[in-house]
């Protein structure tokens, strides 16, 4: 996926050799420059590939996460409500019904 859009890998600029003409750039600083390159790719492709590890395992737990079942709330509610009601009763006693 991502190798179809990269012009050069790391190797393909490390193994590149630009034609000297009579006044052309000093080899050395054009080899320097060229290791910065091969160390910036290397560091993006390590980087795109645990983002990529990344993603599929948060992708993996999402799809988990939905198969779960969920938890009935209409339940949940009526023992929250009779729970409510109990509390009431101890609280206000007879006042709530006068």
């Amino acid at each position: 996926m991502l190798a179809d859009k990269v012009k050069l890998s790391a190797k393909e600029i490390l193994e590149k050799e630009f034609k000297t003409g009579v006044r052309g750039y000093k080899q050395e600083d054009v080899d320097k420059f060229l290791d910065m390159i091969i160390k910036d790719y290397e560091t993006f492709h390590q980087e795109i590939e645990e983002l990529q590890q990344e993603n599929l395992q948060l992708k993996k737990q999402l799809e988990e996460a939905s198969k779960k079942q969920p938890v009935q709330s209409n339940t949940t509610n009526f023992d929250i409500l009779k729970r409510l009601s109990n509390l009431e009763k101890h609280v206000f006693g007879s006042k709530l019904y006068d």
